[in-house]
């Protein structure tokens, strides 16, 4: 996994935790298109994804506000992309939203993420 660079805190994470469906159909060109949007858009700082065998996933996305965040979600390829996976691709999903307030690393050379 690559991390990613985000600057000295405050900034803000949406944690998008999911089960995918069986139905993954046009699932992984959506992603790709969603990951390329998303790094156009202002005020993004990063994201990190992974994905276990059993189809459970993780996405933590970076924001340097919330008002950049808040713009994100209104997006219309994001719109369609997030009720496709309502209707198709997720079984379930819970997002959360914070502001990160402090952030350190350990092994990644003397700077953070």
């Amino acid at each position: 996994m690559i991390f990613a660079k985000t600057p000295a805190p405050p900034y803000w994470a949406v944690v998008f935790t999911n089960q995918q469906s069986d139905d993954t159909a046009g699932y992984a060109a959506m992603a790709q298109t969603m990951e390329a949007l998303v790094a156009q858009q202002p005020g993004f700082l990063g994201a990190e994804s992974a994905r276990s065998g059993d189809g459970s996933g993780i996405t933590v996305s970076y924001w340097q506000s919330e008002a950049d965040m808040v713009a994100w979600k209104a997006v219309a390829a994001h719109l369609i992309a997030q009720q496709l996976g309502k209707e198709r691709w997720y079984k379930g999903y819970v997002t959360r939203v914070a502001q990160v307030t402090r952030d350190y690393a350990h092994g990644l050379g003397s700077e953070s993420p």
